[in-house]
């Protein structure tokens, strides 16, 4: 495999991640009641809100002008992303979609020549490789606290957004039968969104 190739599979595989983990946030987002959105569980935790706030605040700050500036933008106020100053459930969702908005803005044009270059962050330098990977697992571990505060929020009234518990089984049967076994991180979730629906309960 040549070095371009690799470096394609790498971006497509980044950008079908990214994605994925998106639509399992707003999936999970969606779920939730107004002001359970912006509900803590205790003093030190932070609200479904707080996590999408602060997370488009690192966006922003991370992939405008990715190629050329320091991701840790001199505008950018870190400690103001973990307070809240609306109520508005379309202020927040608006806000992070700027954010989203601003990491495929900024890695979707990438070409493999892009590859040969580094990027700081907070003046550590990174190749375009670690600086992709660092957001991609600092995004995964905070969609993962997005996830958990929705589903206890909502409980019962939960709707899985992966295989079923005690239905591992059937899954595979499931994909057997339905012959996908793409390896794109988007299909993978949405085969595993609508097996769960077909298999409420």
């Amino acid at each position: 495999m040549s070095d371009t190739s690799f470096t394609e599979d790498y971006l497509a595989d980044a950008l079908s991640s990214f994605r994925a983990y998106k639509k399992l946030a707003d999936k999970a987002i969606a779920q939730t009641k107004d002001d359970e959105l912006f509900l803590k569980l205790d003093e030190e935790g932070n609200s479904i809100a707080i996590v999408m706030k602060h997370m488009a605040g690192n966006m922003i700050s991370r992939w405008t002008d990715f190629l050329n500036s320091d991701g840790e933008k001199p505008d950018r106020n870190r400690d103001m992303e973990f307070v809240i100053e609306t109520s508005s459930r379309e202020d927040v969702i608006a806000y992070w979609e700027r954010g989203w908005k601003s990491v495929f803005d900024a890695i979707e044009p990438l070409t493999p020549a892009d590859f040969s270059r580094t990027v700081t962050i907070r003046g550590q330098e990174h190749t375009i490789v670690q600086a992709i990977n660092r957001q991609l697992m600092h995004y995964a571990y905070h969609i993962g606290q997005i996830v958990f505060l929705a589903k206890h929020f909502r409980s019962t009234e939960w709707q899985s957004l992966s295989i079923p518990r005690n239905r591992s089984a059937e899954f595979n049967k499931y994909l057997d039968e339905s012959g996908d076994r793409s390896a794109d991180r988007e299909k993978q979730f949405d085969v595993g969104v609508d097996f769960a629906k077909k298999h409420k309960g």
